[in-house]
């Protein structure tokens, strides 16, 4: 008989490649694998509907979206605001944490419940609930992963409301996990000293060795330096660059950015640049596709600024693309950056925080020396191709879900 696996996201899958390799891998080896999701984000939609043709797995979307059951979506948007004003201004228990932490969490829970599965795997905190009690609700086994620290992801202070709304759920749920992965070996430090029983294991933000991508070497007139996320905004350590740039004032050297923006963002960080020519957008594409699209450029930039415990101990999904596409790195150094470009010589160098002459000395450096960029190329598909896959990531996340 066919085992089932139920996969559940308050978010949409193709904003979540973690989520995506997931699905992907346990359909490979034979699971029947339901993704179970709620509307986010309107530009990711088109994407998903690209994605769900070439996946073998099951997308079910929970709580409607405003383009399927605009009706639903608007019920649970006005509950969504109305719970949360219960949750800032009254309590957080008898299940009012729970509906307040996700748009549908209620709708999440509904249809994970009503898939008989041998796990149910939540892949965020507002996810969380719905996956402990369609595990206990089929007597199956549930898993959690951490892609965040989630009670410090927006802020440190023990009195802010997601603060606290996170430390109630992971304080009431995690038990009833079989196992937690998590996405950085810091994130998994934090958890674990938290919450000893649990042991989570290192799942890195890698991917398939069939995206490595030929690495871009030789001289060139341009520098292109390469910087993508879900939203183009401010305080993601763009201003660091911007202002290196403008030091340096060289129309030779380019900033890419690829993302979600609004007008708003856009003409912050077009007046932020005083090379106007340099500064360059790109519309979101399919995660997927990402790797081919950074190949045509030469350094990725992971600029964490650090601005909560979160985002200091996170190595986020780019990282792992930059050295997958061929990329020399350029790193803020946060702690889990830090760590990463000890481990990792050659593939790149790391800059202070906030310290645009320091990162604008690097620029420089590249620029000149087009030996040791190629070198850091050369180094990064190295890495990809020996090291960092999702060949040798997911073996270990097999591994973990037989043992259960």
């Amino acid at each position: 008989m066919i085992k089932k696996i139920v996969l559940i996201s308050s978010g949409q899958p193709s904003v979540n490649p973690r989520l995506v390799k997931e699905a992907n891998l346990f359909s490979d080896v034979g699971y029947e694998v339901f993704v179970i999701y709620s509307f986010w984000t309107h530009w990711a939609w088109k994407n998903d509907e690209q994605l769900f043709k070439a996946v073998k797995w099951h997308p079910i979307l929970a709580g409607g979206s405003p383009y399927k059951n605009k009706a639903l979506y608007f019920v649970t948007r006005l509950r969504f605001k109305l719970v949360n004003i219960l949750a800032q201004k009254l309590t957080l228990k008898y299940g009012i944490a729970e509906v307040a932490k996700g748009r549908a969490s209620v709708e999440l829970l509904q249809k994970a419940k009503s898939i008989k599965a041998d796990y149910y795997i939540a892949h965020n905190l507002a996810a969380l609930p719905s996956a402990v009690k369609s595990a206990v609700y089929h007597k199956a086994k549930c898993g959690f992963d951490a892609e965040d620290f989630h009670r410090q992801e927006v802020s440190d202070l023990p009195n802010d409301f997601n603060y606290k709304i996170s430390q109630f759920i992971e304080d009431k749920y995690l038990s009833g996990c079989a196992y937690i992965t998590a996405a950085s070996p810091l994130i998994a430090r934090a958890y674990e000293e938290l919450y000893p029983n649990l042991k989570p294991i290192v799942i890195n933000n890698v991917f398939e060795k069939k995206y490595l991508q030929k690495v871009n070497l030789g001289v060139q007139d341009t520098l292109k330096l390469f910087w993508f996320s879900q939203t183009i905004g401010k305080n993601r350590g763009l201003e660091d660059v911007i202002n290196a740039l403008n030091t340096l004032a060289n129309n030779s050297i380019e900033l890419h950015l690829l993302g979600d923006v609004n007008q708003e963002n856009k003409d912050y960080l077009n007046n932020l640049s005083a090379v106007k020519t340099t500064l360059h957008f790109h519309e979101p594409i399919l995660s997927e596709d990402v790797f081919k699209f950074s190949a045509q450029f030469d350094i990725g930039l992971a600029l964490e600024p650090g601005f909560c415990f979160n985002n200091k101990i996170a190595l986020s999904n780019k990282l792992f693309s930059y050295i997958i596409s061929g990329l020399a790195i350029i790193a803020s150094n946060t702690p889990a950056q830090k760590t990463f470009m000890e481990e990792n010589v050659g593939v790149g160098k790391m800059y202070g925080i906030g310290n645009a002459d320091e990162l604008a000395l690097i620029i420089k450096t590249y620029f000149e020396d087009r030996h040791m960029l190629d070198n850091c190329k050369a180094e990064a598909c190295r890495l990809a191709k020996e090291k960092y896959n999702w060949e040798k990531e997911s073996n270990i996340l097999l591994e973990l879900i037989e043992n259960l």
